[in-house]
């Protein structure tokens, strides 16, 4: 086993004790999916009381015996004090307490049906239209260029197909409010312990270089002062290059939130990563106007400025790693010297006794964590580093729920877990949710948004047409999840489903006293019948079995068996054998104990003192052989977009996800503005699609006969289909051109029949856009951005993406993908007109210019042969326009700040052009060839 590290700035590790109130809650939330069915005990049900007969008046004392009996189980439940005597107006006060606590924390709001009536007509009516276009297309011919008609009509059909697996997902739009002071008024009552559940915040860096050390020390920051009870937070940092500079960075950032935190609650300054908040273009004393504020904030400005010094001394030092090796404060080498041979190190730097705020007061849980390395190990990139985390929070805090961010996506919204929490605590429907996913918003883009990164159509359209189905994709960032899902567990089953049915008419079915029924339950459990949550069960006595092994050095299970007392015996008896806990967590006795505790925490039995060493254990490269870890728990392996197939594989089982768009964005980062930059970042994403789709887990043949709804799977089918769009897309924007060049058109000449059914294409697609845009709130400008994107995208990173896709997976040629650089400064566009040479830079440019040539070449044609050729080269002339106008951005890009191109683009876009046209000349495909002897009349009447 790898040795544990630790530092000379270590602290002690102290572990949280797990409440007792906070784990009754949790059980007694299991009995909350059937409420009682009367009325509460307010006002207006004891007034329909009194409008009753004389008779129902009669039962007044049954009806009594009811509402005390309601009062118990609400008192068990934390809603109502015991304390009850002294009066009509405590009564009533009490009452209306109750009330107030009972009402839901969110709630649909459902799009105005003047608004998304429209919407779905014009969608029908465009079907409608698209059909008849069709039948015009195909059974019209343009016999003078078959080859270009046919492959426009085969273009046009794919375009019409991935039309609509993105339009159908988006019939049923939502959007949903939460109610912040319910959730205070439910869970954090004063007098009372705070029953809010603890979140674990995962943050996961590659290449300080290349993820600048200062922003990711601002998204720690923001996390650590984030609105939540301190004690129910803990920040773990994964660094997957085992990079000293990180280290360091965290350890100056544990020293700078001593004061940041409490100046930021103690003023609830909003966003709370310094960075962004002193960048602030804001005046900062409109409604601040104390003294103090004024000069406490001047000073944490210079404190911050101290801070940002020391760190770009350590960003100057690690630019270049001495010979032999970095070395730390205390000597000794650094264990990550060799970034693919190496321990697991972990590093506390807060949350133990002594790491107190400048005010005295406890700060969150912030924890330094990489996983060991050695050759011949595969490690799943981000997948693995975020599965390692899972492990590792499991043992040292094992809260049961994770939040999981990007090392350049800051909080900007301090109350965005609370928001979580109104879905994910919900009484009854929150354990059926698997996560709840923010959109993403970012700073540091260009006024006009070039090239359409925010992504708004995606994140404002998309993505709350699915929270209307299943609830949206996983987008790898900015989003809670519910640890139980994390480990593959199947749902609890829906609160309208039934109860099970009695064995017979006097004892429950789980009660051993009547023979009917309990000996058939008895065989199926031994048979290893999956449950209701996914796992196999097995008898109560099998976890009393040791678990230690060989490797595994710090428990037995008969250790922290005290822990799992909580459980009700219907619960402990439904637990997986020994063999299978083994064969789907891995051989660490710390992890399954918290696997099993659902309100999480962790069990009394443990030794405090080693589970650091344990936590080594679950990050060594060999845990998860032989495990389902990347299968079936955790972030799903099997593509670099293991965000989609983690989402994907908790549909399929059968969760739900909420989509939440607070009125203050709750996260905002960084995006390469740059076109190269920009590019790459596609080409990964797009890549991911490819292998989905060439793989096991396909939309298309994956998971029939689950869970899934059929419009939640054409909405994953779009996410790993359209990459292929590519290339008809291609095929036609290279159209346009040859019709220019050759004299001919992929459409004969028009009717006016055909005209009607082309100009009702042409507006309904039209009034599509027109229609999304009102429903959904996104500006025009935002769309057509994103519809220029497609094209630019679609011709260059797609088509990339496709080929790369199938050469890795039928060749096995892996194209290793590179980290996308982030702006270390928020400087307005400042890397915008940056140019890096890339070949996905090749095909648009082609585009651009074989379209111009064709544009210059059929208007001198025109003018060569008079006015009666214009009329045929206007059909033309728009079809070259179209691509042109998509590719506009793409050519501002090329330009750069001196609209100048760069020479190695010029020459192989010229170069290429003039081989396809002198291939054209020399083949000539399109024109009809004659095969008899030439016919000419000879001009004498016969």
């Amino acid at each position: 086993m790898p040795p544990s590290f630790r530092s000379t700035k270590s602290h002690t590790l102290q572990i949280p004790s797990q409440k007792e109130e906070e784990k009754y809650w949790f059980l007694q939330e299991n009995e909350d999916y059937n409420p009682p069915q009367w009325q509460q005990p307010n006002g207006t049900a004891f007034s329909s009381v009194a409008r009753n007969s004389d008779k129902d008046l009669d039962n007044n004392d049954a009806w009594k015996e009811r509402v005390e009996k309601w009062k118990a189980r609400q008192e068990r439940r934390g809603l109502v004090s015991k304390n009850e005597g002294g009066g009509n107006d405590q009564g009533e006060e009490v009452d209306y307490e109750m009330a107030e606590a009972r009402k839901p924390l969110w709630r649909k709001v459902e799009i105005p049906s003047s608004k998304i009536s429209p919407y779905r007509m014009v969608i029908v009516l465009r079907l409608i239209t698209l059909a008849f276009f069709f039948r015009y297309r195909i059974f019209t011919p343009a016999t003078d260029a078959y080859s270009l008609w046919l492959i426009s009509v085969i273009c046009e059909v794919w375009f019409a197909f991935s039309w609509i697996l993105d339009q159908l997902p988006k019939w049923d739009p939502i959007n949903r409010e939460t109610y912040l002071d319910q959730l205070s008024l439910r869970f954090e009552r004063e007098g009372k312990p705070n029953r809010l559940a603890s979140v674990d915040f995962f943050v996961s860096s590659i290449d300080p270089l290349k993820e600048p050390p200062i922003i990711t020390a601002n998204t720690v920051l923001s996390i650590l002062s984030v609105d939540y009870p301190v004690e129910k937070v803990s920040c773990y940092v994964s660094d997957d290059g085992a990079s000293m500079l990180l280290f360091d960075t965290l350890s100056e950032t544990a020293e700078f939130a001593r004061r940041w935190v409490p100046f930021c609650k103690k003023y609830n300054i909003e966003p709370r990563a310094p960075e962004f908040y002193f960048s602030q273009k804001i005046d900062y004393l409109k409604d601040k106007v104390q003294t103090t504020f004024v000069k406490e904030r001047r000073a944490m400005k210079r404190e911050y400025e101290e801070f940002k010094v020391r760190i770009n001394a350590l960003v100057a030092k690690g630019q270049k790693k001495p010979e032999e090796g970095w070395v730390m404060q205390d000597g000794t080498p650094w264990p990550g010297n060799n970034t693919q041979d190496h321990p697991g190190m972990i590093q506390e730097y807060l949350g133990s006794e002594g790491a107190l705020d400048m005010e005295g007061k406890e700060l969150p849980r912030l924890v330094y964590v990489s996983r060991e390395k050695q050759p011949g190990y595969q490690y799943h990139k981000k997948a693995g580093a975020m599965n390692a985390l899972v492990r590792v929070s499991a043992v040292l805090t094992n809260a049961p729920f994770i939040l999981n961010l990007d090392c350049d996506n800051y909080i900007n919204n301090s109350k965005v877990v609370r928001e979580a929490m109104c879905f994910l605590m919900d009484p009854q429907h929150g354990k059926r949710f698997c996560y709840v996913q923010f959109p993403q918003r970012f700073d540091g883009i260009d006024q006009h948004d070039r090239y359409a990164n925010k992504n708004i159509v995606f994140f404002d359209i998309n993505m709350r047409g699915l929270d209307g189905i299943q609830g949206p994709l996983y987008v790898g960032t900015g989003c809670v999840f519910n640890r139980t899902a994390l480990y593959g567990y199947n749902p609890p089953p829906p609160v309208s489903e039934k109860r099970p049915k009695m064995s017979c008419d006097c004892w429950p079915s789980w009660c051993g006293s009547c023979c009917c029924g309990s000996g058939k339950s008895e065989s199926k459990t031994k048979k290893g019948e999956r449950g209701v949550f996914g796992g196999f069960y097995g008898k109560k006595k099998n976890m009393k079995k040791n678990f230690s092994k060989k490797g595994s050095p710090a428990f037995d299970l008969e250790e922290i068996e005290e822990g799992l007392e909580g459980f009700e015996e219907l619960e402990k008896s439904s637990l997986m054998s020994q063999k299978n806990f083994e064969k789907r967590f891995g051989e660490s006795p710390v992890f399954i104990a918290s696997t099993l505790m659902e309100a999480g925490g962790l069990p009394q039995g443990t030794n405090k003192t080693t589970l650091i060493k344990e936590a080594i254990y679950v990050i060594n490269c060999g845990y998860e052989e032989k495990t389902e870890w990347g299968k079936e728990i955790g972030w799903i392996y099997g593509s670099v977009t293991e965000d989609i197939l983690t989402g994907f594989k908790m549909h399929c089982k059968g969760w739900k996800s909420v989509y939440c768009m607070p009125n203050r964005a709750a996260f905002r980062g960084s995006a390469p503005i740059n076109l190269s930059d920009r590019l790459h970042q596609v080409l990964r994403r797009a890549l991911g699609s490819v292998e989905i789709f060439l793989s096991r887990h396909c939309p298309l043949w994956y998971g029939y006969g689950e869970k899934l709804k059929w419009l939640e799977r054409l909405a994953y089918t779009n996410t790993i289909v359209y990459p292929f769009t590519s290339i008809p897309l291609l095929a036609y924007c290279t159209i346009p051109a040859v019709c220019l060049l050759t004299g001919k058109f992929i459409i004969p000449t028009l009717t006016k029949f055909a005209s009607i059914w082309l100009m009702a294409l042409f507006l309904s697609i039209s009034a599509t856009g027109v229609l999304e845009v009102r429903w959904s709130g996104v500006s025009i400008h935002d769309w057509w951005r994103n519809e220029q994107f497609w094209v630019i995208g679609g011709v260059s990173a797609h088509l990339f993406a496709v080929f790369q896709g199938f050469l890795k997976v039928l060749a096995g040629v892996d194209t290793n993908f590179t980290v996308t650089s982030k702006a270390a400064e928020d400087s307005e566009s400042g890397e915008l007109y940056l140019f890096k040479w890339t070949t996905l830079l090749i095909p648009p440019t082609t585009l651009i210019i074989m379209n111009m040539v064709g544009v210059v070449a059929g208007v001198s044609d025109a003018i060569n042969n008079g006015y009666g050729s214009w009329g045929s080269l206007f059909g033309k002339l728009l079809f070259a326009f179209w691509v042109i106008v998509h590719l506009y951005p793409f050519l501002k890009g090329l330009m750069g700040r001196q609209n100048r191109t760069p020479t190695i683009v010029v020459l192989w876009s010229i170069l290429l052009a003039s081989i396809f046209s002198l291939v054209w000349v020399r083949i000539d495909p399109f024109l009809p060839k004659q095969t008899g002897p030439i016919l000419k009349p000879c001009g004498v009447e016969c």
